[in-house]
């Protein structure tokens, strides 16, 4: 894998995830805390199975 597609790939997603922050409606911080979380889990496991991992 080309070193530079990765970074360029990880460029791309927290761009576009600073972008759906700022238009996604702002809710009630318990719920917020626990989509966070799920979030990120998400992204790790989707960046260890981009790595093959």
């Amino acid at each position: 894998m080309n070193k530079m597609s990765f970074v360029k790939g990880m460029g791309a997603g927290m761009i576009v995830g600073a972008a759906v922050g700022m238009v996604m409606p702002k809710k009630s911080k318990s719920g917020t805390v626990g989509k966070a979380i799920r979030s990120v889990g998400d992204v790790v496991e989707n960046v260890a199975a981009t790595l093959g991992l």
